[in-house]
């Protein structure tokens, strides 16, 4: 079981939503804890709620993986190695794939696919080199298993950070570190006013910002979950070493309505030439797959 008390934290899109509550949630643990967030107001806003010499904020592009090395060297001086990683800054566009430009693709794609892999690349190789194990949570989504044609480039990014997140988990259970993907539905959060946050680089093709839409979507994320109920799932799920973090029960007989229609789609099609062999080498890939799973599970 994952210990939190006295380690050092590093929490991205820290600010707000599940960020701040997880901030919250990691200093009542007895952690020390870096705010990384894009938005430099809310990371002093932040800080000064929190009467704690022990929380930092630092201002960073996740995307940017300059910037998150020098984040990680300036929390590495003041508060020594982070070996809990959350990976949980994201934005959104609400519209369908075909409407998007390579513009949009970028953006999304480097702050909610490229933010995890940065976190991953820069801070992984130096828990390892501290020896004492460590945590990886990566935030991905509901949208990361139930996907719809809005918002298409959110889907994709964390339908990848599924991906990531369990590679991931199979390769450090070794090295005694833990790996988590936590998939929540709506949440109150400012993932609705992600334009405000948008590079001007990164402007090439975008639509105009529909404020009207944008006050709908306010209004449902108003009574979206409380971020300081998710934190505690979230370290409870850490606790468990579970896989996927579900903290939210709205989704489950929806999900697995969609696991039976995914299976649905298999046919029981004649033995073609190569069959057996094939079955041979499926079958070995199964048996390291599933020890891959139960030592993962036992590790941390």
């Amino acid at each position: 079981m994952i210990e939190f008390a006295g380690r050092t934290a590093f929490v991205t899109g820290g600010a707000n939503g599940v960020g701040i509550g997880l901030v919250r949630a990691l200093l009542a643990e007895g952690c020390k804890v870096a705010i990384a967030d894009i938005r430099e107001e809310h990371i002093e806003r932040a800080v000064q709620s929190f009467d704690n010499q022990l929380v930092m904020g630092i201002k960073v592009n996740v995307g940017d993986r300059e910037e998150m090395a020098r984040a990680a060297d300036e929390v590495e001086a003041r508060f020594g190695t982070v070996t809990l990683l959350f990976n949980n800054a994201g934005v959104n566009l609400f519209q369908s794939i075909e409407d998007s430009s390579y513009s949009d693709w970028d953006w999304l794609m480097g702050v909610n696919l490229h933010g995890p892999i940065n976190g991953v690349m820069t801070f992984v190789p130096r828990m390892i080199a501290h020896g004492q194990g460590g945590y990886v949570v990566n935030t991905a989504s509901m949208a990361g298993w139930l996907a719809s044609g809005t918002p298409g480039i959110y889907n994709t990014t964390k339908f990848a950070v599924r991906g990531l997140s369990e590679s991931l988990r199979y390769s450090l259970a070794p090295k005694g570190i833990g790996v988590s993907c936590v998939c929540p539905g709506l949440v109150k959060s400012l993932i609705y006013a992600s334009d405000d946050v948008r590079p001007a680089e990164l402007m090439d093709g975008a639509k105009p910002v529909n404020t009207e839409g944008v006050k709908q979507l306010a209004g449902m994320h108003q009574v979206g979950m409380e971020p300081d109920v998710i934190a505690a799932r979230i370290l409870q799920g850490m606790r468990e070493n579970q896989a996927y973090i579900f903290p939210m029960p709205d989704h489950r007989e929806e999900l697995a309505e969609y696991f039976e229609e995914v299976l649905s789609d298999y046919r029981d099609y004649p033995q073609d030439p190569g069959f057996d062999e094939r079955v041979k080498i499926e079958a070995f890939r199964r048996a390291r797959y599933k020890e891959a799973r139960d030592a993962a599970r036992l590790a941390t």
